[in-house]
């Protein structure tokens, strides 16, 4: 019997920024330019590729424009950086870049932290650097931080992600990505949000951002696929965490995300193989090795099993 295939589900690639910004070794701009390039040859059609950040605040973020610059772009794929405020979209622009993300959180005591500004605060900002993306044919994209919980505050409720999530929209940006930043959700914490979100939102608006602190990332995914959502970011290797949250780890590795989508039937156009392959070159310029659990079944060459006809 043949796996029917199901609706696509898009893969948005967050390894070379959420996963390499706080991580302790310091990687070349050359290895960089060749992970992102690899990560788009596995199949990769959405990636996060740095942030235009002041370098004091992310170190790891401080060669940007001469990872923008490096970079052979190839048709059909969006890359994406992250912008602050009108000083950072200038940046991001005079390098190239041509779709940018805009970050906040739901905790107005991690927005603080974070980007050193209340919730309102930030939106304001970002309202301004919308409008002028949106005059310079500039796709947008927001991210709202700590939708179930904040490292500082504790608990976050559905109806504050909300709020910010309708005003992310309201300003024009094509999808707002849900981060579980300290990674503390369980699949009834992301029922509760969904639910919540969904009787007000399209499922085709909401990416959910998964960390694998507790290692709930997989199952989460697989909740949120039951509910409608039919869009993840994930990290190669399962790299990152947050620079502003210590007690979060690797954001949900997109092997493990991969192979449990084919187990599934849903097609995402991204070779699992590839991907490790994109890992293992990263890896040689880490010290430490990649967390997920697929990358280092598929290195150690143990059995994996084929999905599809059974």
């Amino acid at each position: 019997m043949t796996t029917q295939k199901r609706s696509p589900v898009q893969l948005t690639e967050v390894g070379p920024r959420d996963g390499l910004q706080s991580d302790g070794a310091r990687v070349s701009t050359a290895v960089k330019i060749a992970y992102i390039e690899s990560l788009v040859e596995a199949g990769v059609r959405q990636i996060e590729c740095t942030s235009f950040v002041h370098p004091k605040w992310v170190p790891a973020m401080a060669d940007a424009e001469a990872v923008f610059a490096g970079l052979r772009k190839k048709e059909g794929v969006r890359y994406l950086a992250l912008v602050p405020n009108l000083r950072g979209y200038d940046r991001a622009r005079a390098a190239g870049c041509d779709a940018i993300a805009l970050f906040t959180a739901a905790s107005e005591a991690f927005a603080k932290k974070n980007i050193n500004m209340t919730i309102d605060e930030s939106l304001a900002t970002f309202a301004e650097v919308a409008e002028r993306a949106h005059a310079d044919g500039v796709a947008v994209r927001g991210y709202v931080s700590t939708v179930i919980a904040c490292p500082y505050s504790g608990r976050v409720e559905p109806e504050a992600v909300l709020t910010v999530v309708q005003r992310l929209l309201a300003m024009g940006c094509y999808e707002v990505s849900l981060g579980d930043t300290i990674g503390v959700g369980t699949p009834a914490d992301v029922r509760k949000l969904l639910r919540t979100l969904l009787a007000e939102i399209g499922s085709d608006k909401l990416v959910m951002h998964f960390h694998d602190t507790f290692g709930m990332g997989v199952v989460n995914v697989a909740q949120s696929l039951s509910l409608g959502i039919r869009k993840f970011d994930a990290s190669a290797g399962g790299l990152g965490g947050c620079p502003y949250a210590k007690s979060a780890t690797g954001n949900v590795p997109t092997e493990d995300v991969l192979y449990l989508l084919d187990s599934l039937g849903y097609s995402t156009g991204i070779s699992l193989d590839g991907i490790v392959k994109a890992g293992v070159g990263l890896a040689e310029h880490l010290s430490h090795p990649l967390p997920s659990r697929v990358h280092e079944a598929v290195v150690a060459g143990r059995v994996r099993i084929q999905h599809g006809d059974e």
